[in-house]
């Protein structure tokens, strides 16, 4: 009787576990596929479904058209790592401990890779990484050392560095698709396809250099900004197009001679224009020439004829043209975004050939598309490049989600959201619990109402950016944006506070913190600045 009872509990048991087996197998099966897409330095105006008029970008504008795209998304913290770390692990960077480009991450902290990887995902990591330790919770990695390069980019993959043939938006998306048929189709698979482009110095692939030598692109109404009625930090930034990019590096203002000559010898007496500057601008110019030359020698002769083939007229110009200050300024802007822009081409392709193989597979609607970039950037606008401080234009970053089970065709959502918030999102739907330690909140509640802004949802979003002083030399500073205005204080070696009533102006072009009529308003803006701080647990501008 006894071994009856215990053959009977046997089996009963093993019935259970073949139950919750083939329950688990059906959710796997069931469980969306996720395809995360980030750029690096991508802006919302170099977006034709944002509305841009500077260039059209199709395979970008299918994601928003068939899915949903959010006009008020912001970064935490607007630079390269520190963005990654806090997408990654859903907290901010005084948590995660990235605050700047310059602190390494920690990967044996709890990121979405990782628990996706424990509930059965197969997960990948390709293209940019750029957070100086080795990538954790991938099965599979293949990430830029660095900044990585634009052309016969090297990869560390797995451990190992190899260098690829090609250029890096291809070369990435090689990798990607490379991996997708390679991988157990009977697993869900999360893809973490990050690119270099259009990240400094703006080197288009062959195919496309010299495509818009000859446009002309509008100019922003701010290029030519002085900075009055705003504090310090917008006047010492080193960001300026006129007085902050290079003429080789930036610019691509070097003929084959000189480069030729400085590869040769990396002699300043063998540089042919040295003697049309002062000693010091020399030795910039040298300076200028090796960053150009260290990108410039890893093309093939063919690629290198293609280039100079396509910057010889902007050289000629620069040689022979006498600018005043201000024809400079616009002039270089053009050259910045001619190159800026082309970048863009050839990513776009690569997303839209990215999303044809999802479809040849018949997994493309199965698929929650994330298509984002670390952080806004300027083109121009108040006469910056980069990005760092908390204006708009930087501050801003594309979000666009296509997943159709869930996001309706073509909407829009005004929600204040925060890269924040897309770990816990991305978690929500792939059916995993959102751990409590995550800070951000899942876009669930904003596509159920179809982009509308949710009740109880927040009213403002958080910023806090640390690298200072270094690159750009943007000051610290904290601050929030509500609906309608933005709150920032500079701190460390300044105490300066800024307001602006982005209904009135959206340029950001007053600082309103003293003006009579916002009188009543400024202290409370500031305790809801403070409860902000409280509820990110955030008092590190306090330990600065």
């Amino acid at each position: 009787m006894r071994n009856i009872k215990s053959i009977s509990f046997l089996l009963a048991v093993l019935s259970l576990w073949a139950c919750q087996h083939k329950r688990a197998n059906e959710n796997k099966s069931n469980a969306p596929n996720i395809l995360f897409i980030m750029t690096d330095d991508h802006t919302t105006q170099a977006m034709s479904c944002y509305g841009s008029e500077l260039i059209s970008t199709p395979n970008l504008d299918r994601i928003a058209n068939e899915g949903m795209r959010f006009d008020n998304c912001y970064v935490t913290n607007a630079i390269c790592a520190p963005s990654r770390a806090v997408i990654l692990t859903g907290k901010h960077s005084h948590l995660n401990g990235v605050t700047d480009n310059a602190k390494v991450f920690d990967g044996t902290q709890q990121t979405y890779p990782k628990l996706l990887q424990k509930a059965g995902y197969q997960t990948a990591m390709i293209g940019k990484w750029h957070l100086g330790s080795s990538p954790t919770g991938f099965d599979y990695w293949s990430v830029l050392p660095g900044q990585g390069n634009y052309y016969q980019p090297e990869f560390i993959e797995m451990g190992d560095t190899i260098t690829e043939d090609g250029y890096v938006t291809d070369v990435i998306t090689d990798k990607a698709i490379k991996w997708l048929d390679k991988r157990d189709t009977q697993q869900p698979f999360a893809m973490v396809y990050q690119h270099k482009a259009p990240h400094r110095n703006w080197m288009p692939a062959p195919r496309h250099l010299g495509v818009f030598e000859d446009k002309v692109f509008p100019e922003p109404s701010t290029l030519f900004d002085n900075y009055e009625g705003r504090g310090s930090a917008a006047r010492e930034q080193e960001m300026e197009i006129g007085n902050h990019m290079w003429d080789a590096w930036d610019f691509k203002l070097a003929t084959q001679s000189e480069l030729e000559a400085f590869g040769k010898n990396n002699q300043l007496e063998n540089i042919k224009d040295a003697k049309h500057h002062d000693v010091a601008g020399a030795n910039k110019r040298e300076q200028d020439l090796e960053k150009l030359y260290r990108v410039y020698s890893r093309m093939t002769p063919e690629q290198q004829q293609q280039w100079h083939k396509a910057y010889t007229k902007r050289i000629k110009k620069h040689r022979d043209h006498k600018f005043n200050y201000q024809e400079l300024i616009s002039w270089k802007y053009q050259l910045y975004m001619r190159d800026y822009m082309a970048c863009l081409l050839s990513l776009d392709e690569n997303i839209g050939r990215l999303l044809q193989h999802l479809d040849e597979k018949g997994i493309l609607d199965n698929t929650i598309i994330v298509y984002t970039s670390d952080q806004g950037f300027f083109l121009g606008e108040h006469g910056w490049f980069d990005k760092r401080i908390m204006y708009e234009q930087c501050y801003r970053m594309p979000l666009l989600i296509r997943y159709p089970q869930v996001v309706k065709n073509g909407t829009v959502s005004k929600a204040l959201c925060m890269n924040l918030d897309f770990a816990p999102t991305l978690l929500d739907y792939a059916g995993v619990v959102i751990p409590d330690d995550m800070q951000g909140r899942s876009l669930r509640p904003v596509f159920e109402k179809d982009g509308a802004v949710p009740a109880n949802w927040r009213k403002a979003t958080y910023y806090h950016y640390y690298e200072y002083p270094s690159w750009h030399s943007v000051k610290r500073h904290y601050g929030m944006r509500t609906e309608r205005f933005k709150l920032i204080h500079f701190y460390n070696d300044v105490d300066e506070w800024e307001l602006y009533d982005l209904e009135n102006d959206p340029q950001e072009l007053n600082n309103v913190i003293d003006h009579p009529e916002y009188t009543d308003l400024v202290p409370n803006l500031k305790k809801q600045l403070e409860k902000l701080q409280a509820e990110y647990k955030d008092n590190s501008a306090k330990q600065n």
